[in-house]
């Protein structure tokens, strides 16, 4: 008998001993369970882009249930899944609460850490029944043969995610998690007390920095908007690289060291 599945806050998950219908609530976990086994999922976001031929690859296309922080919790209720699978950052706690108030399993991830995102998604993809993929396994790999860099060698970088207000990257996110093991500090990680995830900033007090990395969401920054606002030297990057925990996470290690060299004075 398999054991009952245990999310990353703790909760028993009681799952049909074969589950056949799952729900997703987090673009990075329904690429995960779309490229891995896609006839599973019933229900996904409006922002689920990945995998990009999902609606093709199953003959009936996930109904789309909004997004990540307004879910159609009724329509969901309706799709009489299986199993929910959703994070605690990206979800809000009262529509988990009114899925499982409904009778719904939900199996919460919490993912802020490289090392963390390989653990939790193995614990969410056990949960919807799958054998380990081989796209985590490579993805696994390929971020242990990336060199530690020297501390001499460490940058420090600006991650802005939005402009009007300007917003960034700040303390104990899965984006800082990633550039540290690039050899990239975050600006802004160490805001001390009351320190924000996701701060505004004034672009006349920021702190040291050499280095901006510019996303492409969640505000599409490009060559023409966005550089120009910094001193220092800035890189545009795919922020799927950057914020996604699933399939990208082996891209990310294969490419975004290159694309932050490209910074470099």
């Amino acid at each position: 008998m398999s054991s009952v599945p245990v999310d990353d806050q703790g909760t028993t998950v009681e799952v049909p001993e074969k589950v056949r219908r799952v729900v997703s609530l987090v673009p990075s976990l329904t690429e995960a369970i779309g490229v891995t086994e896609p006839a599973l999922l019933v229900g996904v976001t409006d922002w689920c882009t990945h995998p990009t031929d999902l609606d093709e690859v199953v003959a009936n296309p996930p109904l789309r249930i909004r997004g990540t922080k307004n879910p159609d919790v009724e329509a969901i209720v309706d799709l009489a899944p299986d199993l929910v699978v959703a994070n605690e950052e990206e979800n809000k706690p009262e529509h988990i609460a009114a899925l499982r108030a409904a009778g719904i399993p939900v199996y919460v991830t919490d993912i802020r850490s490289v090392d963390g995102a390989f653990a939790s998604l193995d614990g969410m993809l056990a949960a919807c029944g799958l054998e380990r993929p081989a796209w985590l396994e490579g993805a696994e790999k390929a971020w242990a043969g990336i060199a530690k860099v020297p501390d001499d060698d460490r940058r420090t970088a600006l991650v802005p995610i939005w402009r009007k207000p300007w917003m960034a990257v700040g303390c104990d996110t899965f984006t800082g998690a990633v550039l540290d093991r690039l050899g990239v500090d975050n600006a802004l990680a160490d805001g001390g007390p009351g320190a924000e995830r996701y701060p505004r900033f004034d672009l006349a007090d920021l702190p040291d920095h050499d280095l901006v990395v510019l996303p492409d969401e969640p505000y599409r920054f490009t060559a023409d908007d966005g550089p120009e606002a910094f001193d220092a030297p800035s890189v545009l990057v795919s922020g799927r690289l950057l914020t996604w925990y699933g399939p990208s996470l082996l891209e990310a290690a294969l490419t975004l060291p290159g694309a932050l060299q490209a910074g470099e004075h």
